[in-house]
């Protein structure tokens, strides 16, 4: 599991398809947790909890200690980010096709 940042502007990771994004100094969007702004550290953290597959059932206890610590950090308990990277499959790499606009 690597985290890249990117320019300063964006943090990808190999073990995962979800991104964070530099909106202004030190904030950043994530993209399994729509709506919020975080600093660079709680960015970091999220990123990290995307990247840790402890959800599997075969997980170790140390790997769900770890999301435990860095989703206090987000304001979430462990389960809640788990199933927040779950659910949230925003495809934020690729860029949007283009708008079409129709003419009658």
């Amino acid at each position: 599991m690597a985290i890249e940042v990117v320019s300063a502007s964006m943090m990808t990771s190999d073990a995962t398809a979800h991104i964070a994004r530099c909106v202004g100094g030190d904030l950043w969007v994530v993209s399994w947790l729509p709506g919020r702004t975080l600093s660079g550290a709680q960015a970091l953290a999220a990123m990290t909890i995307a990247s840790t597959p402890a959800h599997r059932a075969d997980s170790a206890d140390s790997e769900w200690l770890r999301i435990e610590a860095l989703s206090r950090e987000l304001g979430l308990t462990g389960r809640e980010a788990v199933y927040l990277v779950d659910i949230e499959s925003h495809e934020l790499r690729r860029t949007a096709p283009p708008h079409v606009r129709h003419t009658e």
